[in-house]
This record gives C-alpha cells, structure tokens and sequence, in this order.
C-alpha cells in the first residue's frame, strides 16, 4: 500500500486586544488568533464579552482559523468556579483552544475543549514539555529563550505540536519565573496586573555601593524579530508561530500580521511537505514593514546563542526606522541627511538619543530641502553652538503609510466555483455542496447572447462577501432572462448559507462537539484521557530545585486542586506560589538570560574576574544580582 503523505500545517497565531483587532487579524492572513476572555486573561485590563468571542469565532471559522482563548493567570480557590464557568462559556461560543498556566484546570469538570501550555508554565526543557504532553496539553508554547538547537532536541523528544513567539515585546525574565512587579507594588505579572518595572531606569551599583551606571533602563529589552529565521524554525519543530501584542491596536496586528503572512507564504509555495492552517487570501493595501509599527530596536535573542545587544538601555519607548543622520540643530530646525527613497511628510513623528542618551521626539511641521522644521525648540544636551555629534534620527511615525494601514480592510476572500441550473419551477444556485433553490416565473430571453452576459455579470458581483468566484456554470436547457433582483437574491441566500456550512464544518473537524452529546455521557474531555505513571524526571524540570518530593514557590501553586494535582503525582512537599504568601528571607523575584555584566562589557570570562554580585536600585527599591555563570544565567534577588 502507498503511504500517504502528511502535509505540516504551518500556522500563524496572532494577538487580538478586542473583537475588531481579532477580525483585523483574520483579515490580514492569520491562521489564528488569542483573545482574553472576560477575565483570568493575563492582562487585567484587557477583557472582552463572551459575545464578542462568539462573533470572533464564527468570522475565524468561515476561513477555518481558530481563536484561543487566554485563560492562563494564576488563580485562587475562590475563582476557580468562575474560570470554570469561563471555559464553558468559550466552548459553547465556538473556541478552539484555552491557553493556560493554572494546572488546578486538569482537575476540573472542563469542557471537551483543547488545552494549550502557556508560556508561563516555563517551557524550557523536553522532559517539562513531555509532561504537558502526557497530560493531555495539546500544544505547548515554548519559552522565549530557546536557541535553536534546544527547540530541535525538545522536538525530538515530544510529539505535541509547539508553539513559539517570533515577534514582540520580550519579558526579560523567564514567564511565569517574574515576580519583581508583585514584590513592588503588589501587582503580579502572574495574574494579569504587571506594571512593568523591567522598563523603568535603574542604578546598578557595585558591592560597596559605588555606581558603576546611572539612570539606565537595564532590563529594557528590545523587541523579539524572528522574520529571517522562519524556515529554520519550521525544521527545528515550530509549527505555530505566535506575534506578540494583546494591548496592541490593529495598526500593529495588521502590518505585524501581513508581513509574517506574506514571509510564511513564501516559505509554504516552494516546499511540498507544508501548507496553511487556514483559507482564503488576503490583500492588504498597504506595504507591511515592521520597523513602521512599536520597536524597541529589533533582536532574535537566543536563537543562535547569546549575543550582544539584545536589551534598549536608554528608552523603553519606540524608536521606529533608521531614515538618516542630523548633521545641526538650530532650535526648530534640524539640518539633516536622509537615506536615499525616504521622504518626510508634515505630521510625521521623528525622534533621536541626544548627546546626554535622552530620547527627544518631535513632529515635523514642514521640510525645506534638507532642513526639516520641528513642532518644538530641541533640546540636544551637551550641545556646543548647535553642533551635535553623529546622530541617527529615527521615523517612529510614517502619517502617510499610517493611514493606509488604517485604511486596510485586509479584504480575506474563499475562492468558490458557482453553478446555476433550473428547476422545474424556478432556479439552483449551488456551490459545492451547498445549494440554493428560488421558485420563480421562468422566461425564454429573447437576446439569449445578453441575458447569459447579464447573468455572468451579476453572479460575478459579491462586493463585500468573504468569496470571490473562480468559476461559474450554466446550466440551462434553454437560455432564461432572470431580473437582477432574483439573481440577487440567489446570491444572498447562498452566501448566508455558505457561511453557517462553513462555520459547522469548522466545528466538526476541529473536534468541538456539542455540549447534549458532553451532557449525554458520550465524551470525556481531553485532560482525563491520560494517566502518568512514572512523573519524577518529567516533573523534577518544573521544580526548579530537582527535589522529586518538593515544589518551591517557583511552581506557583495558589489553590488547593493545582496542590492536589501535583499530589496525585507523588509531590509531598509544595510551597504555596509567591502570590498567595510570600517566603521570609531572600527570594529570587526573577530569573533571567539577559546578563547585565555580558551587556556591559563586565562579563566574568571575559574579564577574567569573578562575577560578584551587583545591586540594581532606584526608588521602588534595591535588588542584588547574582550570576550564575556555569547556565548563563542571571538572578534578580529581593533582599
């Protein structure tokens, strides 16, 4: 017998803030989209109704896209019920997947609904990923700090499909292993309420309390850019390639999108062993450039290994493209020279680190040759007489591309091929196995040449539909004039119909069944398909202290069924997770790859010095670092 072949379906996950960013996605090329729920989301303040998703998920699933949905904080006894009622709700609303963290959802009465890992679970080994394999997790999203070689021996090892952030903003520590912003104020980046003290400035003082940098922003990361590394990441195991963004507008879900859409599709057209995730065809009207939407500068990060200036020191804000260099300053203007094809428009936003590293930002009010007028006197710092060293300006607002972004409807057609025939007392319009029949008078055209040109013409119109005809059939004993209006009328029929077909094949195919067969006994959801009998190894990699009877804080155990989870599994000692009660003494609030003394030149291999610890201060408090040279590794110790 002939063996079949597989293809791969490569997918591209995108981000939705609300039900428009999530249509805006779709639109533009995603395969799927994330969207938080109305609540336990990961982004406090990003919540959406059941009913938007619902909307979400009947657009996604014309073109066969899926939305997940988050459900991936940390959560307490008394939300567990709620979360519960959540994951119904997202199942009886058409949701593909649930993304969590909390393993307190595999005890639960949960729907027939698959389950993915988040990134927070801390993805970083094959034997971790193994385990949330086995339980019935039915994808894994990798963590961020992955190299390349990692991802292949993790694949090697697993068979779930994995997922992998290739665009965004970076968390600097390990996700889910971050709790400076709890410490802080109280606010844990592990249930949704980061304020961010990563992107603030920072001291960094030495163990005598002299200060080696002052007022950097020293856990700014730039922005994650895995564009050129796509096709490797396809044959080291990614198969679902997730952008970064869920408080992003559609400005950046729609360039974002379009650009890795167009990236992946190139990929997919040249090699016979992959394909797409979803239908249709998007058009955007505009040319997608990432360096156009919010960067902080862009990094592949650990992909292939460390590297140098991963992190944005100065300013945790956008910079935008590199256009040119500012050769004087002269209060309102700024004598300039651009790269050769750019043009600057009035309203656009340019910005530049003056000779003092503090971000200036203007826009522009008008351009005279090569000097461009600023909205606002600049400040350059040590300036003399207006001359300033060599300085790159940077566009962090393009108005004209900007509108044609907001412009972009991204236009997803399904190509469908048509055949209208006759009934005895009327006419079919059909498309594949869906079929439209409309009882009406039957007459013979007396210009049979006109009336199939007017046919033709009218089947071929399908202005804002979600379908473009590729072909179209007539088939007719005798050739028929039929109004416009009845010919109109077909086509609406048809296209209401199309959709509910294409909306129920989704369902069926995707494995989403209906809540009367769940309640009728006929199922069992995915988590309680699976047993483990031999846990230890999979489980020491969670741990984070290779103790088999023991889980520290950093396995963030905050409710009574993730403690009896782990339980079922032989776990005897189980510290409650840092946001239900804080440990005495020192903790480590986060544990990160982004080494300070690397980026700053102090690296202890290459200076041949020990790497003592050093101290991170400012007004929110002081931090000791330590380096764990042997894994690369750097702590942010709360003392």
């Amino acid at each position: 017998m002939q063996k079949i072949s597989v293809l791969e379906k490569i997918e591209l996950l995108s981000p939705a803030k609300n039900l428009e960013v999530g249509i805006a996605a779709i639109n533009h090329g995603a395969d799927a989209v994330y969207i938080g729920g109305p609540s336990f989301g990961a982004r406090e303040k990003v919540g959406n109704s059941i009913d938007d998703i619902a909307k979400l998920c009947d657009h996604a699933a014309i073109f066969d896209a899926k939305v997940y949905v988050t459900l991936n904080t940390l959560l307490f006894d008394n939300e567990l019920e709620d979360a519960r009622k959540i994951a119904w709700d997202c199942y009886n609303a058409g949701v593909d997947a649930l993304i969590v963290q909390d393993m307190a959802l595999l005890m639960m009465d949960m729907p027939p609904i698959a389950l993915h890992a988040s990134t927070q679970c801390h993805n970083t080994t094959p034997e971790k990923v193994k385990f949330l394999e086995d339980v019935g997790f039915q994808q894994v999203v990798l963590a961020r700090e992955l190299t390349i070689n990692e991802i292949k021996e993790i694949r090697a090892k697993t068979t779930v499909p994995l997922e992998f952030f290739v665009h965004g903003a970076l968390c600097v520590s390990y996700s889910g292993q971050c709790y400076l912003s709890h410490v802080i104020g109280h606010r844990s980046a592990n249930r949704g309420a980061c304020a961010q003290p990563c992107r603030l400035a920072w001291n960094l003082e030495d163990e005598d309390g002299n200060t080696l940098i002052a007022n950097r922003h020293l856990l700014s990361l730039r922005d994650m850019n895995n564009s050129q590394n796509l096709e490797e990441l396809i044959d080291a195991g990614i198969t679902s390639f997730k952008i970064e963004g869920r408080l992003k507008d559609a400005e950046y879900v729609k360039n974002t999108t379009a650009y890795y859409r167009k990236a992946l599709d190139e990929i997919i057209a040249r090699r016979s062993d992959l394909e797409r995730a979803s239908r249709g065809v998007s058009t955007s009207s505009f040319e997608p450039n990432l360096e156009k939407s919010f960067s902080r500068g862009f990094t592949d990060y650990f992909i292939h290994g460390r590297q140098k200036n991963i992190d944005s020191p100065f300013t945790p804000k956008s910079m935008g493209e590199y256009i040119g260099e500012i050769k004087k300053i002269d209060g309102k203007r700024l004598t300039v020279k651009l790269k050769d094809g750019v043009t600057l428009h009035n309203g656009d936003g340019l910005c530049f680190l003056d000779d003092d590293k503090q971000l200036q930002g203007f826009n522009v009010n008008g351009v005279e040759g090569n000097v461009v007028l600023a909205s606002s006197v600049i400040s350059t710092g040590a300036k003399r007489n207006g001359e300033i060293s060599a300085t790159h300006l940077y566009r962090n607002f393009d108005i004209l591309w900007q509108r044609s972004v907001d412009n972009s409807t991204g236009n997803r057609k399904l190509p469908i091929n048509l055949e209208l025939s006759e009934i005895s007392d009327g006419f079919r319009l059909s498309s594949g196995n869906v079929s439209i029949c409309l009882q009406c008078q039957k007459d013979v055209a007396k210009n049979p040449e006109k009336a199939l040109e007017n046919i033709r013409t009218k089947l071929s119109q399908w202005g804002d539909t979600k379908f473009k005809i590729e072909s179209i059939d007539i088939d007719f004993k005798d050739v028929y004039f039929i109004p416009n209006s009845i010919l109109g009328e077909l086509k609406r029929q048809l296209v209401v119909e199309l959709e509910k077909s294409l909306i129920n094949n989704h369902r069926q195919t995707d494995g989403v069944i209906s809540t009367e067969a769940k309640r009728n006994g006929e199922i069992l959801h995915p988590q309680k398909l699976y047993a483990i009998e031999d846990f230890s190894t999979s489980l020491r990699s969670a741990r984070n202290d290779g103790q088999d009877d023991h889980l520290s804080y950093l396995g963030n155990v905050t409710n009574s069924l993730s403690r009896q989870f782990y339980e079922n599994h032989g776990v005897t000692n189980i510290d409650d997770g840092l946001e239900k009660s804080m440990p005495e003494g020192e903790t480590v609030v986060m544990t990160t790859k982004h080494c300070i003394r690397f980026a700053n030149g102090m690296c202890a291999r290459e200076i041949g010095k020990p790497a003592t610890s050093l101290y991170l201060t400012n007004e929110r408090g002081r931090f000791r670092l330590d380096f764990d040279c042997k894994n690369c590794c750097m702590k942010v110790v709360s003392i």
